[in-house]
């Protein structure tokens, strides 16, 4: 059962952030600012982006370009495994109809 949110510190690019969210979604949300964090940090050392708010921005849609690249991986993948089933299962039914029934019943 989700609870009641709670306030939590979190730490992006020197400056503390107070972000409510239920107890139980805590490390995530730690887990996700530190990325962000790290992500920020990298715009910000390479030198070709000036400001907290572009540096921001350019690390958020490095992270959702990321997210939807994962997205695709996985929706490849599981239409591979589908797909690798489904030829399985045809394989198998096939096995299953070339045997007369006294066969199946032994």
């Amino acid at each position: 059962m989700t609870g009641e949110p709670i306030p939590v510190t979190v730490h992006i690019l020197d400056k503390d952030y107070v972000v409510s969210c239920p107890e139980e979604e805590r490390v995530a949300l730690a887990e996700s600012a530190r990325y962000l964090d790290q992500r920020m940090r990298e715009a910000r050392d390479s030198g070709k982006v000036l400001g907290t708010e572009r540096m921001a921005v350019i690390a958020a849609l490095n992270v959702v370009h990321e997210l939807i690249q994962h997205r695709q991986e996985r929706d490849d993948l599981s239409q591979s495994v589908g797909g690798g089933l489904q030829d399985l299962q045809q394989k198998i039914e096939q096995v299953l109809g070339r045997r007369r029934p006294e066969q199946v019943l032994d």
